[in-house]
């Protein structure tokens, strides 16, 4: 009788134990939030490899946040989607970032990313250095990072933007396809377009990297940031994981995920020039300076933003 009463008795409290178990897991008070999920617009160039190597390595995962990552092949499509609310966040520029601020849309810029871009000769041109292409046909987009970068590397020659003959193609395969058809004499491309227009003759005159200039950058909605910044915080520490990971491993160990995931050529396989990837950080003052001035001397903005105006350094800090 006293087995059965201790029997008894212990099921009691293991039904109580686990009574309380349940009621305290369904208490949503005291549950773990969900993370919501973030969506990326990005291009298939050098500054997106660590969000793709992040989304493929499960580093995103491994800090509890979903990321959507939608590919867009020119900058248009991207604004427009950003502006529509379909995206949170974007891999941008400084110049798109000012035009948004001059539009009344509310962004903000949250770390710069690592990338370059290159002008670029075809095969079919004979051009030692950038004065060579005076009165040429040079394919870039226009108001764009793009159109930015190529009258940087013009200035540092003491040229400027009417000593050329600018040809405007917005999507940059079609720049790429154009130059390698001879259809313009150069181009002004990201990596790794510019590295398969080398591989297909053409030759670098000058670099962002040559210049010491970063004018790339990530951008998110402020919406984003005030209603999302655990996801987005989530997000920059999985993305310093991918730099860890794009430090130590060689290309080879990648390259198909860049292809397959990441809308990569396959003409880039054994020949990808990667930048010196740095973890998120905020972007340089005088690069978001020298965009301002520029914008302003072309009329494309009204006033040139404050640092402080464009820039959220809280998730990088």
């Amino acid at each position: 009788m006293k087995k059965l009463t201790a029997v008894l008795v212990l099921v009691a409290i293991t039904s109580i134990l686990a009574a309380c178990s349940v009621n305290k897991g369904d208490n949503p008070a005291k549950a773990t939030p969900q993370l919501q999920t973030i969506t990326l617009g990005i291009f298939p160039d050098v500054n997106s490899i660590p969000f793709v190597i992040a989304q493929e390595k499960g580093f995103f995962r491994e800090e509890g946040v979903t990321v959507k990552l939608q590919a867009f092949k020119g900058a248009v499509e991207r604004d427009s989607a950003l502006q529509s609310g379909n995206l949170d966040g974007a891999n941008s520029d400084i110049l798109a970032e000012a035009f948004t601020k001059e539009g009344g849309f509310n962004t903000t810029i949250t770390s710069l990313t690592n990338g370059s871009f290159k002008l670029v000769i075809s095969k079919d041109v004979t051009a030692n250095s950038i004065k060579d292409l005076k009165g040429k046909d040079v394919g870039i987009s226009k108001n764009t990072i793009i159109e930015y970068v190529t009258d940087q590397m013009l200035a540092e020659t003491g040229m400027n933007s009417n000593d050329i003959n600018k040809i405007i193609i917005p999507q940059m395969p079609a720049r790429l396809e154009m130059l390698k058809n001879g259809k313009i004499a150069a181009a002004t491309l990201p990596e790794p377009l510019a590295t398969i227009a080398v591989q297909n003759g053409a030759k670098v005159l000058n670099s962002t990297d040559q210049l010491g200039i970063n004018p790339g950058i990530m951008i998110f909605t402020t919406k984003a940031t005030k209603e999302k910044g655990k996801e987005i915080q989530a997000m920059y520490n999985a993305y310093n994981k991918a730099v860890d990971y794009l430090s130590r491993e060689p290309v080879e160990n990648y390259i198909d995920i860049l292809i397959t995931k990441g809308g990569f050529p396959k003409e880039v396989k054994g020949n990808l020039v990667l930048p010196a990837y740095q973890k998120a950080s905020a972007p340089d003052p005088k690069d978001v300076e020298t965009v301002m001035q520029w914008l302003q001397a072309k009329q494309l903005i009204k006033k040139a933003y404050s640092y402080q105006e464009v820039v959220d350094t809280s998730f990088v800090k």
